[in-house]
């Protein structure tokens, strides 16, 4: 089954387990899926546990992105409750997240807010059957 068009380019909200079952495709290595569906970009929230932070590597064309990464480096501590987003690709045979946008919550009940909206979206739009009426569908 083929993603929706619309889930191509969302960020789609994914438990680490979710996120762990996603794999890549063995002809195109940039392709990824989740239970048939092709994922592109995701968003996941936890407690950092660790980071990784290369200062020194940016020449002059990807400036931007080494200052968004100094960023994201000032805000984000270990311990504390972060949403990630970002798009998925394969470094060295394994999953990581290219970090678009790191959002710190304040809140420590917004991870079960977003682990019942994880589970929600999954029931509803991530796992729906090719027969299931679109019309059904709650997302």
């Amino acid at each position: 089954m083929d993603a929706p068009a619309s889930l191509l380019n969302t960020h789609v909200k994914l438990l680490a387990l979710d996120l762990l079952a996603v794999v890549s495709n063995p002809v195109d290595q940039t392709s990824f899926s989740r239970n048939g569906v092709r994922l592109c970009r995701v968003e996941t929230m936890g407690v950092i546990v660790s980071r990784e932070f290369k200062p020194g590597r940016s020449p002059a064309d990807v400036r931007a992105i080494a200052d968004m990464a100094a960023k994201f480096a000032s805000e984000v501590q270990l311990g504390v409750l972060a949403r990630v987003r970002g798009k998925i690709a394969g470094y060295r045979g394994s999953l990581q997240i290219t970090v678009a946008d790191v959002i710190v919550e304040r809140d420590p009940n917004f991870e079960i807010l977003h682990w019942l909206d994880c589970v929600k979206l999954s029931r509803n739009c991530y796992n729906v059957s090719t027969t299931k009426k679109s019309g059904d569908q709650n997302c």
